[in-house]
């Protein structure tokens, strides 16, 4: 009764600070698979994802007020996905990775917005993990290998020298903490959709796979702010 009074309360126009005092409380109590149980709806999912603005294609991330409460909402999203076998099933009803892709496009050449491009690739990557439909989905309708390398060569701040060669920089500092969890989600995410790519068919798939494997070795040449997080982006 809990969650689905802040999920009654959420779909109100309500404030900025009490949209992310309901969001937060939300998010803790998803971790929990038995209270998910009677507010996984198609509705209450619809609630937060307008939330994470994923039903606005056109509407541009210009309002920094809202970017808190989309952070949040993107939260929810991945505990109750993760958690909730519904949400999942709900989740390809509802074109939720196409909604993050369009998110994800929204997030190139923006400021502040690292947290939210976080959030949109980790729930891509909890996705194409858990639900075997979506990562075709992605592979296939979505060119979902393009749109997941441009977001790990944007978080690696690539510059190129050649057209498979990135520029090596022995004194460029350290990935902030930030880039590196981008990072990271867009290389578990990487990792699904491509799982079933051994066979590479297209002149175009080629092209993508090596400059793939470009970013990737340069990736291996990248540092994170703290050893464990180098280790983990490796």
């Amino acid at each position: 009764k809990l969650c689905e009074g802040i999920l009654n309360i959420l779909e109100k126009d309500t404030k900025t600070s009490c949209q992310v005092a309901c969001l937060e409380t939300l998010r803790i109590l998803s971790r929990d698979k038995k209270v998910l149980v009677p507010v996984t709806t198609k509705r209450n999912m619809q609630i937060l994802m307008r939330l994470a603005k994923l039903d606005t294609v056109e509407d541009p991330l210009e309002r920094v007020s809202e970017f808190p409460v989309i952070v949040e909402a993107l939260k929810c999203l991945c505990n109750i996905i993760f958690n909730s076998a519904v949400a999942q099933k709900l989740s390809l009803e509802l074109n939720l990775a196409v909604m993050l892709c369009n998110l994800l496009e929204k997030c190139k050449d923006q400021q502040f917005i690292d947290d939210i491009k976080c959030f949109d690739l980790r729930l891509l990557f909890l996705l194409s993990l858990l639900h075997t439909d979506i990562r075709s989905q992605l592979r296939q309708e979505l060119q979902g290998v393009q749109v997941l390398t441009q977001a790990l060569e944007s978080s690696l701040s690539i510059r190129w020298t050649e057209q498979y060669k990135a520029a090596e920089d022995r004194d460029r500092p350290p990935l902030s903490l930030q880039e590196t969890d981008c990072a990271i989600e867009a290389l578990k995410a990487l990792f699904n959709v491509t799982l079933d790519s051994w066979n590479v068919h297209s002149k175009n798939e080629s092209h993508q796979f090596r400059y793939m494997a470009a970013i990737l070795r340069h990736c291996l040449l990248t540092t994170g702010p703290t050893e464990d997080k180098t280790e983990e982006l490796h």
